[in-house]
């Protein structure tokens, strides 16, 4: 059972439709641009918790004393 040429280009066209569409739905998901923005995104909310921020700080101070002992010693 043979098919006609129409059919089969618009086949084809419908075909090639959703490619693009799939296509374009993954390069939007996995888009550089959205993977910074999600890890700046992660980073901050991680910096916003109270024991990862007092921590960084805690180790700052104490390496600004250290290098303060070791230039006046």
């Amino acid at each position: 059972m043979a098919r006609d040429p129409d059919s089969i280009q618009r086949d084809i066209e419908d075909a090639r439709d959703a490619l693009a569409d799939s296509l374009d739905a993954l390069s939007e998901r996995a888009s550089p641009r959205r993977l910074i923005e999600g890890g700046k995104q992660s980073v901050r909310s991680t910096l916003r918790d109270p024991k990862v921020k007092y921590g960084l700080i805690a180790v700052g101070v104490v390496l600004v004393l250290l290098v303060l002992r070791r230039l006046f010693r």
